[in-house]
């Protein structure tokens, strides 16, 4: 059993506040997790999935309230989406009873109506957890590229052989394809919004260009948008958004985009096992997007993460601010040698961050310029998670 970083992220909310929602994709272990820590706390699991467990919350509040003394653990909680109004009651009863936090942990596929219902009814009442795949800190070191290869969804990475996790990734994005997005609401096409997510697997980390998809999938500019939008709220794909500094430099302002896991990347693209993905062109590019990630899931909440591009060619893969004002800059390489353009050097003095790291394959860190590190991933990842304070 793999212990999650999310899972002391959890415990703490619950410790603050009366209901902790845990967002995240299917199958990246949030009902796992809601069972350890239902473990060593009184607690009820409901999954709202099971015909007979939404029949115990005909009458929410007449079921929860006879439960008060335990966490309640509501599973695939966007099923019952009229039920945040009643746990608002429930919670400010128990409130006036001394019961202020550890009520609710509410599990679910992040949805944009479960973020705003929820955020409409228990504001103030409810904190936000996004579980992520595995990262690297989560495994051993010398798993890393096993990780990048099968992605971070956990039964994926713990298959046996390349083969089964690549099967796995198959059956789970035809799964989100055929069940799961149709239950959400929209009415896309399953072959249709395959081959969009195909075509992003395709110009992974690449600036988004809504017209040229829209041409390749005979749809207008606004449904592109709609359908990423989508894939972004699911929380399989990340939109990095271009930071704007008055440089005065002409600055591309579409974001890039990633599908945030490399295992998804490789099975969209039908590339099973490291040989095949070696010799693929995308190999840099899901490199980039799994270092990125990885960096991301190690910072520091309220750290914005973005990247910075000009006109004229100078450009860096990952831009961090930290809530504090304090900006690193980033470049991702695959390689023991890698070439660092000019660009990169350009993009420096445009941004002046406080510190610039390469990341590179390599096992050593070292500089290589004022204010600049060639730097393993594991060792920048420890660097940036010293600054977390959950």
């Amino acid at each position: 059993m793999i212990r999650r970083d999310s899972h002391n992220q959890v415990r703490k909310r619950l410790k603050q506040f009366p209901a902790v929602a845990l967002l995240g994709p299917r199958q990246v272990g949030k009902t796992t997790l809601a069972h350890q820590l239902a473990e060593h706390l009184p607690s009820i699991y409901l999954d709202l999935e099971s015909h007979a467990d939404r029949a115990k919350l005909i009458d929410p509040t007449l079921y929860l309230s006879e439960h008060e003394d335990k966490l309640i653990i509501l599973d695939e909680v966007h099923r019952l989406p009229g039920l945040f109004q009643e746990l608002r009651g429930i919670i400010d009863a128990g409130k006036r009873k001394g019961l202020k936090s550890c009520r609710f942990l509410l599990l679910g596929s992040a949805s944009i109506d479960l973020l705003r219902q929820s955020g409409e009814s228990l504001a103030g009442r409810i904190s936000y957890v996004e579980m992520y795949p595995l990262s690297v800190p989560e495994i051993d070191c010398e798993q890393i590229d096993t990780l990048w290869v099968r992605g971070g969804f956990p039964d994926s990475f713990l298959e046996t052989t390349d083969e089964k996790s690549f099967v796995w990734r198959e059956d789970f994005i035809r799964t989100y394809l055929e069940r799961d997005i149709p239950e959400l609401g929209p009415r896309i096409p399953a072959e249709t919004l395959r081959r969009f997510w195909s075509m992003l697997a395709h110009c992974q980390g690449g600036v988004f260009n809504a017209a040229h998809l829209a041409r390749s999938l005979s749809v207008d500019s606004t449904t592109v948008a709609r359908y990423l939008d989508l894939l972004v709220d699911l929380l399989l794909v990340r939109r990095l958004t271009p930071i704007h500094r008055n440089t005065g430099k002409r600055l591309v302002k579409s974001p890039k985009v990633y599908i945030r896991d490399s295992g998804i990347v490789h099975a969209l693209l039908g590339l099973p096992d490291k040989e095949k993905i070696l010799g693929h062109p995308v190999i840099g590019m899901s490199w980039e997007g799994f270092v990125i990630e990885n960096l991301i899931q190690a910072c520091p909440d309220r750290t914005i993460p973005g990247f910075y591009r000009t006109s004229a060619g100078s450009e860096i893969d990952l831009v961090l601010e930290k809530p504090d004002g304090t900006t690193f800059a980033i470049e991702v390489k695959r390689g023991l040698s890698p070439k660092i353009s000019k660009g990169f050097y350009h993009a420096i003095k445009d941004i002046n961050p406080a510190k610039s790291f390469i990341v590179y394959s390599g096992k050593e860190r070292y500089p290589i310029a004022e204010n600049i590190e060639m730097i393993p991933l594991p060792d920048l990842i420890q660097f940036l998670t010293l600054g977390k304070t959950d």
